[in-house]
C-alpha cells in the first residue's frame, strides 16, 4: 500500500467514531499494537525533542524503504506515533518526503490535542522527515 492508501484507510477508520472519547480510546488501542523499539535503542539520541512525554523513534533502511520503530512512555503518545509509523514505515524516503499531510487534520488529531502534544505531533513527523531526507541524500 502507498502512504495515501494507508491514510485514506486511517480516514476511514476514525469516522467509524461519533465522539473523540472513541477516538482517544482507538488511538490508545493502536499503540498497544505499536512495533516496539528495541530497549537500546531507547538513547537520547533516538529521543524526539518537543514532546511533552518521552518519545523515541528510530528509522533503519531496509533496501529502498524506511522501516521505524518507537515507544513512548504515554499511552495517547504511543497511539499517535503508531498512527504515522502505520503510515510511513516501509516506504521510500522520497514517498515521505512528499507525502502529503492532510490526513492529520481530516480525522481531527491536531485540533483535539493538547497544545504540547500537538507540538510533539509536529516534532514526531519532523523526525520521520529528516530519516527520510537522511535515507534520501544517501541514494
Amino acid at each position: 500500500m502507498n502512504i495515501k492508501e494507508i491514510q485514506d484507510e486511517i480516514v476511514d477508520e476514525f469516522s467509524m467514531f461519533d465522539d473523540w472519547m472513541q477516538r482517544y480510546e482507538y488511538i490508545i488501542e493502536l499503540g498497544k499494537n505499536l512495533p516496539l523499539i528495541k530497549e537500546e535503542f531507547k538513547t537520547e539520541n533516538n529521543l524526539i525533542k518537543g514532546c511533552q512525554s518521552k518519545v523515541w523513534l528510530k528509522g533503519d533502511q531496509n533496501n529502498d524503504t524506511i522501516v521505524f520503530t518507537a515507544d513512548s512512555d504515554a499511552i495517547l503518545t504511543k497511539g499517535i506515533i503508531a498512527i504515522l509509523i502505520r503510515t510511513f514505515s516501509n516506504q521510500k524516503a522520497t514517498d515521505i518526503l512528499n507525502a502529503d499531510m492532510d490526513f492529520i487534520d481530516e480525522i481531527g488529531l491536531k485540533e483535539h490535542l493538547s497544545p504540547t502534544r500537538a507540538n510533539g505531533l509536529v516534532s514526531m513527523i519532523k523526525n520521520i522527515k529528516m530519516y527520510a531526507l537522511a535515507f534520501d541524500s544517501k541514494n
